[in-house]
């Protein structure tokens, strides 16, 4: 789910060559980014790789080592984070709770010294906002894990800040409720036009609420696009792996031109690409694998049913989800199977192992890769 960004937004976030170090180790190693006003964007990647850490710079909790951080144009070297046009959403929620709903949403606006009356109706706005209206009242501690999200939340949006940060908000949350919550965040944000900064491990988390993605490793961001061209055109094989699952292949460049390369997939057979799915900085001859995403790949139930290109395969392995069967699959001369994701239809059989089946693909399914 994703919005049109206006053209040529405004720049909220400027991050250039952030480093940190704790001690010996480096969490951060040169962070640059730009993150634009209004947009959902997510920092995405396996524990350990530096996500929080850079949320916790932009928030103030933590300062660079070298670096700078702006915020709508501000340099934020020396500001303390109760001074930044920020607010965070805490993995853990952070709520007191032995103050109520209300209490716990105007907390930050007691500091800016407004009246009773002011407070009650910014607190009455933000849980309206949340869809907590008249839960000001109700203690914290009977509330459920979603409705203490939503108080969370509304606690940061009372603020009025530019920037939302979110850190692993919904992780505590059961599989059900994290996706409801996952639509309701997102739609929230768009309603709002606020900047929100979201920081999680879960790919799909991040595809389904993000405008865009910086997905990390190791203390660097290793691609920043858009959950489509992440997915569809990942930068590398370890992105590649990262985002969904994609099954990869040995490859070579046979011929080329200046608008096509002619590849051999010795699993698959020959196929000629546009030179433009060439990553920046790849060169032809650099090409060792290429990589098919399972629900590019095909099985071809009926006779009459035809692909752009097809060979004969055997199943190795089925399971059965409800909506999707993933098969496993033994292309010719592979020894490892490939996994191919096929949406059960009213009357389609589902193919046993052992079986052969004909598999069908298309040119503009394949990535290419190093």
């Amino acid at each position: 789910m994703t919005t049109t960004l206006q053209t040529n937004p405004k720049t909220i976030i400027d991050l250039t060559d952030v480093v940190k170090d704790f001690g010996s180790f480096q969490a951060l190693k040169g962070i640059s980014a730009t993150i634009r006003e209004g947009e959902f964007f997510s920092l995405l990647g396996p524990s350990g790789c530096g996500k929080t850490t850079l949320l916790r710079l932009i928030a103030g909790f933590d300062h660079p080592t070298t670096g700078a951080i702006m915020i709508d144009g501000k340099p934020m070297e020396g500001i303390p984070a109760n001074q930044r046009p920020t607010n965070m959403v805490f993995q853990s929620y952070a709520i007191f709770p032995h103050l109520s709903v209300a209490d716990n949403v105007g907390y930050g606006l007691k500091k800016k010294k407004l009246s009773k009356a002011e407070i009650a109706a910014e607190v009455d706005k933000a849980l309206s906002m949340v869809d907590l209206a008249g839960y000001d009242s109700r203690a914290a501690h009977e509330l459920s894990g979603g409705q203490r999200q939503r108080v969370a939340l509304a606690r940061a949006l009372v603020m009025r800040p530019k920037v939302v940060l979110l850190d692993e908000p919904l992780s505590a949350l059961d599989k059900k409720l994290r996706e409801q919550m996952q639509h309701e965040l997102r739609a929230l944000q768009q309603s709002l036009g606020i900047t929100f900064i979201l920081v999680t491990h879960d790919q799909e988390e991040a595809l389904i609420m993000s405008d865009r993605i910086a997905v990390m490793f190791e203390g660097k961001i290793a691609q920043l696009a858009s959950p489509e061209e992440l997915y569809r055109r990942p930068a590398t094989k370890r992105v590649a792996s990262f985002i969904g699952v994609m099954n990869f292949l040995p490859a070579s460049v046979t011929a080329q031109t200046n608008k096509t390369l002619s590849i051999n997939i010795p699993a698959l057979g020959n196929v000629d690409v546009s030179r433009s799915a060439l990553p920046i900085g790849f060169f032809a001859d650099d090409l060792r694998e290429i990589g098919i995403r399972p629900e590019m790949l095909t099985v071809l139930f009926d006779p009459s049913d035809t692909a752009q290109n097809e060979v004969t395969a055997e199943v190795t392995s089925n399971t059965y989800y409800g909506d999707m069967t993933y098969y496993g699959v033994l292309l010719p001369g592979q020894t490892t199977p490939v996994t191919i994701s096929m949406r059960n239809t009213a009357g389609r059989s589902i193919a046993k192992p052992g079986s052969t089946v004909r598999v069908g693909w298309g040119a503009e399914s394949v990535v290419l890769f190093k």
